[in-house]
């Protein structure tokens, strides 16, 4: 079985761009259908592979995508926020 790369070592330019793109909407479509914890990670995904666009990059990605990611998503997700975990 070939090993498995790490999403965005490899891509470069407007494969970085699309991928950034794809993870944004994923993480859209799993909140979308409550799936929270799904929905976390591809958003830190997405985000880490967001924080290497370089600005030219980070124009293309839409507007509507930004904002989620940004500051809608941070609200529900970002650091003031309790961790998930299993209730005792």
């Amino acid at each position: 079985m070939p090993a498995k790369k790490k999403p965005g070592k490899s891509l470069q330019g407007k494969e970085l761009v699309k991928e950034v793109n794809r993870r944004i909407r994923l993480a859209r479509s799993y909140w979308d259908a409550h799936r929270n914890q799904a929905c976390r990670r591809e958003r830190d995904r997405a985000l880490a592979l967001y924080e290497t666009l370089t600005l030219e990059q980070r124009e293309q990605v839409p507007q509507v995508l930004k904002v989620w990611l940004k500051y809608r998503s941070e609200k529900y997700f970002g650091q003031h926020r309790t961790s998930p975990g299993r209730r005792k």
